[in-house]
């Protein structure tokens, strides 16, 4: 028991929950994302740039690097190189210089650049946003979420190779929890959790946790109130940027299926739920028909289910829904639902008591 942050770091918001599990307190916030923030900076700032840090999530911040590799120089490490891609040919391609890290340091002095650092966890934002809390910059554990589609081997698709790494894991405990990792024991081809996790071992803190975002959306649904003594439920987030559909008995994951939320509807939404929930998804077909992938262990049984639960910043999208769905927010707010999870996914790591997610 104890102080724990958790943080869950999306492609709009950074989540973030202070928990004090002795006096029963939590605090929160919902703020730009990582990713956002360093984008804006990238583009306020004029002239060449180096890049130094790690891999993060890409999507605006790979634009800007791309959009200022046409008027100036843009020199980037190695390990910063892989928020736009994997293949270094394919962002040298961009007209950006690739260099080692040791002469990345190098020039961080040097006038002729504005220099940048990549990264999803910004220590200096965190302390700042917590201790506008009013509490201490000091953890027990920190747990953090985000997406990562891992590194895939040569010839394998990275939507593929999630799918396997996820099927693996659940094949011998089918419950959310089981994508939570410490730092010392996140697989080596997770690279995007593994720079959170090396990262975030240098904030205050013992211990280090980091999870899939969307495996922790979808306990952190489980854990709302209304759905405290169903025994077959659905849960849906509906993300910023990815959507997430999970069918659940007596806890344990019965299937889930993932969606960029750009493409997507509430009419396929309504398919994809019934679907799931009688078995009826593969891998395969998700992905033919535009989306991230599934995975099915058992059929729950449309008919059976007792709640379809529905949270994230986008899930207004439901309103269109054919279902009878409910509008969840765990521990009283819709935009918690990942660090939820994260707390409920640790705490059950920890063996510690029960928490009521009111």
């Amino acid at each position: 028991m104890g102080r724990y942050l958790l943080l869950d770091i999306g492609a709009g918001t950074l989540d973030m929950l202070c928990y004090d599990t002795d006096h029963d307190l939590h605090y929160k916030a919902v703020v730009r994302s990582p990713v956002r923030v360093l984008a804006d900076e990238i583009r306020q700032t004029g002239g060449n740039l180096l890049v130094t840090g790690c891999e993060m999530g890409g999507g605006p911040v790979s634009q800007a690097l791309i959009d200022r590799a046409k008027t100036a120089d843009v020199l980037m490490s190695k390990p910063s190189a892989a928020t736009i891609h994997h293949d270094m040919q394919r962002v040298a391609a961009h007209g950006i210089r690739l260099v080692d890290e040791a002469e990345a340091e190098g020039l961080k002095d040097d006038s002729r650049f504005y220099h940048i650092r990549t990264g999803d966890i910004q220590p200096d934002r965190l302390q700042q946003l917590v201790r506008g809390f009013g509490v201490p910059f000091e953890f027990d554990a920190v747990a953090i979420c985000a997406q990562d589609h891992g590194l895939a081997p040569s010839g394998v698709s990275h939507l593929d190779f999630r799918h396997q790494r996820f099927a693996a894991a659940l094949a011998h405990h089918p419950v959310p929890q089981t994508l939570l990792y410490r730092s010392d024991q996140v697989p080596a081809e997770m690279n995007r959790l593994s720079a959170i996790a090396k990262v975030a071992k240098s904030l205050p803190t013992h211990r280090v946790y980091v999870m899939d975002s969307g495996m922790a959306a979808i306990l952190g649904a489980s854990m709302d109130v209304l759905a405290a003594n169903q025994k077959r439920i659905l849960v849906l987030d509906i993300a910023t940027s990815h959507t997430v559909g999970a069918a659940m008995e007596d806890g344990m994951l019965c299937g889930f299926f993932e969606y960029h939320t750009t493409d997507i509807t509430a009419a396929r939404l309504d398919q994809l739920l019934k679907d799931l929930a009688d078995g009826k998804l593969s891998h395969r077909q998700i992905l033919d028909q535009g989306g991230h992938g599934a995975y099915v262990r058992k059929s729950l049984g449309f008919d059976g289910v007792e709640l379809i639960l529905v949270t994230g910043p986008r899930r207004r999208l439901a309103l269109e829904s054919k279902l009878p769905i409910t509008f969840g927010a765990p521990w009283g707010d819709n935009m918690m639902t990942g660090t939820v999870g994260l707390m409920e996914a640790v705490r059950r790591r920890e063996e510690m008591s029960p928490i009521r997610y009111l």
